[in-house]
């Protein structure tokens, strides 16, 4: 009688763990460990999710730069921290998605993580030289097409979401370029403003100002609905290419065993966020568009984007690196 007692005090102080842990959590600082470095578009953003929560419920969140092996090393912090909720990884698409299908990776991020909430999506665009002679997607199909493997395009790096949107939009359209790799986003655009490469899908925020200037000239944007910030550039799909579209994602991941309550307190705070104008308003200058789904949301849209970036890296025959 006195073991069953136990039993059911046990079982009963495990049922009114996971409320008390909410209720009390956080009652210290709380780390977010981001893949990147500081100063770039994802570190700024998980800085401003990081604000948004040190005001909401009275603890510092804390940004961490663990930049390397593609994601990684970042993700080794989070799985080898307590499952507390007070070490949480700033999932960045790339690293969480597409790296896996690429490269050698020590997560695995659907066994490994439980998704929190999705806080900003960023399109890309697909701009060219202003010189070439195509002003629509259709012309710049056309031309392409009259010069068969003989034009090249640049990319940010090997294995970059640019590099996997440009393959999947060449493989939609039936085309064959070749791939130029870049050190990065920054460097790749400027090479195809001066005209030494004429096309690349590039991060929004990079290529607006040169668009708004006439540097160079965009042909759409891979998200599903046009952006408000080139409210005149049809989408890929409208352009005659429909169920494309590609986004890069940010947002708060945990450890798998972490407390569903403390999860759901994160993630109800962000969706409060996203219907916040200040915050959408800071999201907009990084390019970003508010999102905050649902964990049950999130969890479905990793599930989707391995399948697709792991079949798009197999049907282009892409090496891992």
């Amino acid at each position: 009688m006195i073991c069953r007692f136990g039993l059911l005090l046990m079982l009963a102080s495990a049922a009114l763990a996971g409320p008390a842990a909410a209720e009390d959590w956080p009652s210290k600082p709380v780390r977010i460990i981001v893949p990147y470095a500081a100063g770039g578009n994802s570190d700024s953003m998980a800085r401003l999710a990081a604000q948004r929560l040190s005001e909401a419920l009275g603890q510092q969140f804390i940004v961490e730069n663990r930049i390397g092996a593609n994601g990684s090393i970042a993700a080794d912090t989070v799985t080898r921290a307590e499952p507390d909720g007070y070490t949480l990884l700033w999932g960045v698409q790339p690293a969480v998605t597409v790296a896996p299908a690429l490269t050698k990776v020590n997560f695995d991020p659907i066994k490994d993580f439980t998704p929190i909430s999705v806080v900003g999506t960023n399109p890309f665009v697909l701009v060219v030289n202003k010189d070439i002679p195509a002003k629509t997607l259709s012309e710049f199909v056309a031309w392409v097409k009259s010069q068969p493997k003989t034009l090249s395009y640049a990319e940010g790096s090997y294995g970059s979401i640019t590099h996997l949107s440009m393959v999947l939009f060449l493989n939609r359209a039936g085309l064959q370029m070749t791939n130029v790799s870049y050190r990065g986003n920054a460097p790749a655009l400027t090479d195809v403003i001066a005209g030494h490469l004429p096309a690349m899908f590039s991060n929004l925020s990079d290529a607006l100002p040169h668009a708004q200037s006439g540097a160079i000239r965009t042909l759409a944007v891979s998200s599903a609905a046009r952006v408000p910030q080139l409210p005149d550039v049809p989408t890929v799909a409208e352009a005659g290419y429909p169920g494309y579209k590609v986004l890069t994602w940010n947002g708060l991941l945990a450890s798998a065993a972490t407390p569903k309550p403390v999860v759901h307190k994160i993630a109800a705070e962000m969706a409060k966020a996203c219907k916040d104008p200040k915050f959408i308003e800071r999201l907009s200058t990084l390019g970003a568009d508010p999102s905050c789904i649902t964990p049950a949301e999130f969890a479905e849209l990793v599930a989707a984007d391995l399948k697709q970036w792991s079949e798009v890296v197999t049907t282009a025959g892409l090496k891992q690196q």
